[in-house]
């Protein structure tokens, strides 16, 4: 393709680079009707939107195919992280080298008297986060008052993260006249207020819809019981063996404790979170790019600005609370031509949810079981015989120690030396809860109906849940959530009975009133769990499930019904650690 209609610098830097073809948010911005004007523009993470302000702003910026001398900024690109401020300094480096444009960053965590003596000695374009460019601002070291071009990079984050006050005082401190691009993967009301502010007959721009998915993305979804999400992560982790994966979990509690597990059974991980320091974040991102680490846990603001070229793999632990947040987290692998992997792990409460979520974003998921221990050790068999097999180039010493083992072994037995040793080296994979339909044969096994009466059973109580059928509740994933919501073993449940809309269970009399209370404790003021499941006494027996009413479909019972199990829009699956305070990422 041509980029005649780009200043020649910008034009050939991007040939240098090995661009081809723009992608649609590039096409969208440099195109006639956008030339000159403000820009409200709707892009996804991994669009190349960088690259599309940077060649936006290039009529501002350029005179006679290059920069002139260096002074008070023409250029303010702003961004809600240090990560991702520097990322996008990194971009514009080189695609502005060429025109001499001189790039100078403020970001938090830095040496401020350094970014200081950059401003004074002039700059063209000044990449930085909010705070720290306020700073500046008040004390004098930035001025604004020649700024021609401001860009806010993902603007509806930086008003998550409550910058709304900094932003509007580094956009007061700019000439009226100057142009401005806000770019936003969501375009809520706060976002449409502040276009209304600040810009002047902005031209709207939305290209979700050509990038939504990520073309080279492939989205699986796995349906697991809520008390084997952990378990879940960690055969994800050794099935795909990905050179470098990002877990996402929604709060740091969560991040903590995920972290400390997979560690603790031999992955190599790291952890981003908003309690992290600078140079904590700095350490783990650095392992990560060095291969000391493969995986790294997360909350969505601390991710932000990532760019790891090796990431293959993103595992959504806790669901996130919308398909923007879905797009965006999983928009960290499959970029550059590259193919990338997106995993949501699905509580089966939540499977209608995340249905209706993908139908949205228009994806479409693969569902699927978690990976099974046999098939990671299928898969460890293949990686094995192909990482033997490869060709390699052999030194004098280590053919040497090959004949010294063939002269002490068997061919047979130095082979399965080394497939014990290759085993030996990874976490072993974990036993899943079966994810069969529950038939009953086993004596240990509940089913769907049981008879009422089991010897040691004679004098119960029922509870009941506001889970039945149409939740794809199964007494394989209710059993071991009753046991942790109730604090008891699965010998002290009695029958389970599943209808259509809740699930009805026995529970000893002379336990009934402890198990009450543990429930209680582990629920919300509202009574229920962070997946809206919700357990209650009921009074007296309910009426037995008959083929008539559907195998529990509605039938009289005493007491006060609730309504229908419905999942929060925005309640976050339940996570790897028991409930507790819960603060942000």
């Amino acid at each position: 393709m041509s980029f005649d209609t780009l200043p020649p610098s910008l034009g050939e830097a991007l040939s240098a680079r090995g661009y081809t073809d723009f992608t649609p948010v590039q096409s969208a911005v440099i195109a006639d009707d956008a030339h000159g004007r403000d820009l409200l523009v709707s892009a996804q993470t991994g669009s190349g939107k960088t690259v599309a302000f940077g060649l936006a702003m290039g009529d501002e910026l350029l005179t006679g195919g290059g920069a002139p001398p260096p002074g008070l900024p023409m250029a303010l690109v702003i961004a809600p992280t240090r990560e991702l401020a520097l990322q996008v300094a990194k971009e514009l480096a080189w695609l502005y080298a060429g025109a001499g444009a001189r790039i100078a960053t403020c970001v938090g965590g830095m040496d401020a008297s350094r970014e200081r003596r950059s401003l004074s000695q002039g700059t063209h374009i000044v990449v930085g986060t909010p705070g720290r460019l306020k700073d500046h601002l008040e004390r004098g070291a930035l001025d604004l008052s020649s700024l021609r071009v401001a860009v806010l990079d993902e603007a509806d984050e930086m008003l998550d993260m409550g910058f709304r006050e900094d932003l509007e005082t580094l956009l007061d401190a700019t000439p009226k006249e100057r142009r401005t691009m806000l770019f936003s993967a969501t375009m809520p009301q706060p976002i449409v207020r502040l276009a209304r502010t600040y810009q002047r007959d902005a031209l709207r721009i939305s290209t979700v819809g050509e990038d939504r998915g990520h073309g080279d993305i492939t989205y699986r979804a796995v349906t697991v019981a809520p008390s084997d999400i952990e378990h879940a992560v960690i055969n994800l982790l050794r099935f795909y063996e990905a050179e470098t994966a990002m877990l996402f979990c929604a709060t740091r509690d969560n991040v903590r404790h995920l972290h400390a597990s997979l560690v603790e059974r031999g992955f190599g991980a790291v952890a981003l979170s908003g309690e992290h320091s600078q140079n904590e974040r700095n350490a783990a991102l650095q392992a990560l790019r060095d291969r000391r680490a493969r995986v790294c846990v997360a909350t969505d603001v601390a991710s932000r600005g990532i760019d790891l070229p090796s990431l293959s793999l993103v595992v959504h632990v806790e669901m996130p609370r919308d398909a923007e947040v879905l797009q965006h987290r999983s928009g960290r692998t499959g970029r550059a031509g590259k193919k990338g992997t997106a995993v949501l792990i699905v509580p089966y409460p939540r499977r209608r949810r995340v249905e209706g979520m993908l139908r949205g974003a228009k994806i479409a998921a693969e569902w699927a079981g978690v990976p099974t221990a046999e098939d990671i050790r299928a898969k460890d068999r293949e990686r094995l015989l192909a990482t033997l097999l490869a060709p390699v180039e052999i030194d004098e010493d280590d053919a040497a120690l090959a004949e010294q083992l063939l002269a002490q072994k068997t061919p047979q037995e130095i082979a399965a030396a080394l497939v014990h040793a290759h085993r030996a080296s990874m976490p072993a994979p974990e036993e899943m809860i079966d994810r069969s339909p529950a038939q009953g044969q086993g004596a240990g096994a509940p089913q769907a109906e049981r008879g009422a009466h089991r010897p040691g059973f004679d004098d119960i109580a029922w509870f009941r849940m506001n889970i039945g059928r149409r939740q794809n509740a199964d007494p394989r994933w209710v059993l071991p959530l009753i046991c942790r919501r109730g604090h008891v073993t699965k010998n002290e449940i009695g029958a389970i009975r599943i209808g259509q809309t809740e699930t009805q269970f026995q529970i000893p009399r002379a336990i009934a009133a402890r198990f009450a209370a543990a429930v209680k404790a582990t629920a919300n003021a509202e009574g229920e769990d962070e997946n809206g499941v919700m357990i209650e006494p009921m009074q007296g027996a309910p009426a037995p499930l008959t083929r008539a009413n559907g195998g529990g479909g509605e039938r009289p019972h005493a007491g006060p019904r609730k309504a229908p199990y419905r999942a929060k829009p925005t309640g976050a699956p339940r996570g790897p650690r028991p409930q507790g305070a819960r603060p942000r990422g």
